[in-house]
């Protein structure tokens, strides 16, 4: 990544990053190890119930997804909706202010499963 900063920049990666070749492959592992290296940072400032909370709502999407399919995938369902389970009872008010609200979609989410499953489907 090439990033134009004046000759009074106090980086002190902008004339490396300046005089980066895009084309080389030793460049391109440089920058993608430095962004890594950023965002492992950024995660790191976050409380981690909210990298949590971030998860189990994917997870929650993961068992929606299944069971939106045509044909739904129970199975597949079923193990993300076990997954969201897992966490949201398990951790419960470690969650923070969250956990009432991922209470609240779990049970949604395994009413529509019993919903679905009860169709035949």
């Amino acid at each position: 990544m090439v990033r134009w900063e004046d000759e009074s920049s106090t980086s002190p990666n902008s004339v490396a990053t300046m005089n980066a070749d895009p084309t080389d492959p030793t460049d391109q592992i440089d920058d993608a190890q430095a962004a890594l290296a950023e965002a492992r940072q950024r995660i790191g400032e976050v409380p981690a119930n909210v990298v949590v909370v971030n998860h189990v709502m994917g997870l929650y999407e993961l068992a929606a997804i299944h069971l939106s399919a045509q044909p739904p995938r129970l199975n597949e369902a079923a193990l993300a909706i076990d997954a969201v389970a897992c966490v949201v009872e398990g951790l419960g008010a470690r969650l923070g202010d969250e956990h009432a609200t991922l209470s609240d979609a779990l049970a949604n989410i395994r009413l529509a499963f019993v919903q679905i499953m009860g169709t035949g489907a």
